[in-house]
């Protein structure tokens, strides 16, 4: 089995103050507001309450494989939308939050190292925004909630890759520590959503439970585009500011 530990920080100069408060977040709303059955259930992301506006309020029955399963709903914010938000500080249970914060505490520091913190921020939030959208486009008219950091984190996953392709990644296998690069860790990863998940995105019918791969990719290439575009400025700034130093020194000289 292989378990992330670690990478790379060399060359890290600024404290990930963005990447902690996240982590605090979600740790607090897990443990102080998740015990509250109707706050998870009104919070989390539901798909038809986001494409017609509409807040569910009380419990659904569905269809599994022949059996009738009963989705609870419970009233959420007003304008319901603000679900997609609520849903990426939430989480199913200790295992999902303890693995998500694992992720996010090993890659985010080095992404928001790289972005500053306040881009770092947006990038973070639009990156879950895109992973529920992801979620909702594959299954509209869903009445499952949806819940997690998994797609907003899945985001930051592809930003590494795009800007750290060559660094280190350190895996627990068994009782020895590998190290690969991250093209290599975060590509083998992105390769399991898919086959993974295909069976779920690509079935007819609606699944109580699960995985919900379709964010993660969804976060994944959002990240991706995002930290490409995002690369392109972060390149003219350092080049900008490389110019103005040695302008400046240049005047010293005379």
């Amino acid at each position: 089995m292989l378990f992330p530990i670690g990478d790379d920080n060399r060359g890290l100069h600024r404290t990930a103050y963005v990447t902690i408060t996240l982590l605090v977040g979600n740790l607090v709303v897990y443990f102080f507001l998740q015990g509250s059955a109707a706050f998870t259930y009104g919070f989390a992301a539901v798909p038809l309450e986001l494409t017609t506006g509409v807040d569910l309020v009380s419990p659904e029955t569905l269809r599994v494989q022949g059996q009738s399963i009963e989705i609870p709903h419970a009233p959420g914010p007003t304008p319901i939308w603000l679900t997609a938000i609520t849903a990426m500080f939430m989480h199913g249970g200790l295992g999902h939050l303890a693995g998500n914060m694992l992720y996010l505490w090993i890659f985010g520091d080095n992404v928001e190292n790289r972005f500053g913190h306040r881009a770092f921020l947006a990038f973070y939030l639009v990156s879950g925004l895109a992973a529920t959208a992801a979620q909702v486009a594959l299954k509209p008219s869903s009445v499952i909630p949806t819940l997690g950091a998994s797609g907003a984190i899945a985001g930051v996953l592809g930003a590494y890759l795009v800007l750290f392709p060559r660094n280190k990644v350190h895996f627990l296998f068994f009782l020895w520590v590998i190290s690969v690069p991250a093209l290599v860790a975060i590509g083998f990863w992105i390769v399991t959503q898919f086959v993974s998940g295909w069976g779920s995105i690509t079935a007819a019918t609606e699944q109580a439970g699960g995985v919900a791969y379709a964010a993660h990719i969804g976060g994944f290439v959002a990240g991706v585009v995002l930290a490409t575009i995002m690369r392109v400025f972060i390149k003219k700034e350092r080049q900008n500011v490389f110019e103005v130093t040695v302008h400046k020194r240049g005047d010293r000289m005379w």
